[in-house]
């Protein structure tokens, strides 16, 4: 069952982001009203909510928050639309239990202000906790930017790339693009690859010029690979490309270049009158989640577009005991199927997670609901469920807290 809660008012203003933390007993939102709140779980049982924290944090619009490894203490990273990223750690002589629920005064220190951005920052995040206390930041003018400090005072850039120039090839390979596009699309696929229904790609709704050319038609989203194993790699989504590519970040052997390039919108094969190849129809992607591997010998990342798409890639790493008759050109590359594909939203989708484990996936969409989705026994992805907002509002009138729809 889902079980639901409702903060109202949250904001004065529509929330752009929330975030649990490590633990999951506090929530950070942040809202076009400037300001970052901090909620605490004062009730499990009834799923009530107590503001703890509140502070204008920006001059701008907040877009994204993350939390740090508690192993780092109460840090904040947050992205605003005044091209700024703020550091705030929550000051040790005034934690939460040893002060009244609701008081007022924001405790949170501002700890550093990294402002190399030329664009809005769209998209936080920070590492695992295993490659230290380093953060990545994305921007709307294309530029992949990670950071790394020994506390929370002093941050040093230590990559910036732009990722739209940034080839999709490897290394090695300047001929042969590696990039995976999703063809046919695979509406319930199970996780060996094989399509059970494939149906025809979505193309562009009547009227709809397809990707745009403002700011506001694109999507910015980044998201860390959870597996140490392999090194400092993220999945980042960029402008309306509608395009992700998997980048490993630099090191001192080599250079940050592209793994696997992810593309859902496939080029049309159908030709116009004139005989020439019809331009494909792209969307932004808005929103990437890398799932927690937990001993799986692949990896899932979800992908939500301005489509109104929820997209799961199962993305194979490089071969560590490759197959008796397979290429050591094969063994070496990354490569993805698309096992998941569906348009319940119908309207764009802003928000996909995974939980701890990553085997269930939720997102969030202009609909107004929240959606999960699981594999099946027989490795097939569908739907768990789905609750509004206003459903929320109705059980909590009627003394009810748990719902779902199938």
């Amino acid at each position: 069952m889902i079980q639901t809660g409702l903060i109202s008012p949250a904001h004065d203003d529509l929330v752009c982001d929330a975030a649990f933390d490590f633990y999951g007993s506090r929530l950070a939102t942040c809202s076009l009203d400037q300001r970052i709140k901090i909620w605490r779980m004062e009730n499990e049982e009834t799923g009530a909510w107590a503001c703890e924290d509140e502070w204008k944090a920006h001059e701008a619009p907040i877009a994204k928050l993350s939390w740090a490894h508690p192993e780092f203490g109460a840090v904040i990273a947050s992205a605003s639309f005044d091209r700024a990223v703020k550091i705030w750690e929550q000051a040790p002589s005034f934690l939460v239990e040893q002060r009244p629920s609701g008081s007022g005064t924001a405790r949170w220190i501002e700890r550093a202000l990294l402002t190399e951005a030329k664009g809005s920052v769209r998209a936080v995040e920070f590492a695992p906790s295993h490659f230290g206390l380093r953060l990545a930041t994305l921007a709307t003018d294309n530029t992949l930017r990670i950071y790394e400090s020994l506390d929370q005072q002093h941050w040093n850039l230590s990559d910036s790339l732009d990722v739209a120039a940034l080839p999709s090839s490897t290394p090695g390979t300047p001929h042969a693009s590696n990039t995976v596009v999703a063809t046919p699309t695979q509406t319930h696929a199970n996780l060996d690859g094989g399509a059970t229904t494939p149906t025809p790609q979505a193309g562009a709704t009547p009227g709809h010029p397809g990707a745009g050319i403002k700011e506001a038609d694109g999507g910015w989203s980044l998201s860390w690979c959870k597996d140490h194993y392999w090194g400092q790699i993220l999945a980042v989504s960029w402008g309306t490309r509608g395009q992700v590519k998997i980048v490993q970040v630099s090191t001192p052997q080599q250079q940050t270049h592209t793994l696997l390039t992810l593309d859902p919108f496939a080029p049309s094969p159908s030709t116009d009158s004139n005989g020439d190849a019809e331009p494909p129809v792209t969307y932004a992607i808005t929103s990437v989640s890398w799932a927690p591997s937990c001993g799986r010998s692949y990896h899932l990342i979800a992908t939500g577009s301005r489509d109104g798409h929820v997209r799961i890639w199962r993305v194979r790493p490089p071969s560590v005991f490759p197959k008796e008759g397979e290429e050591s050109s094969e063994k070496e590359k990354w490569a993805a199927t698309l096992v998941g594909d569906f348009s319940e939203h119908r309207l764009s989708v802003g928000r996909v997670e995974w939980n701890v484990t990553g085997t269930i996936l939720s997102s969030a969409g202009n609909d107004g609901r929240v959606r999960l989705w699981k594999a099946t026994l027989g490795n097939v992805w569908r739907s768990m469920g789905s609750i509004s907002a206003e459903q929320a509002t109705e059980k909590e009138k009627t003394g009810e807290k748990d719902i779902m729809e199938e």
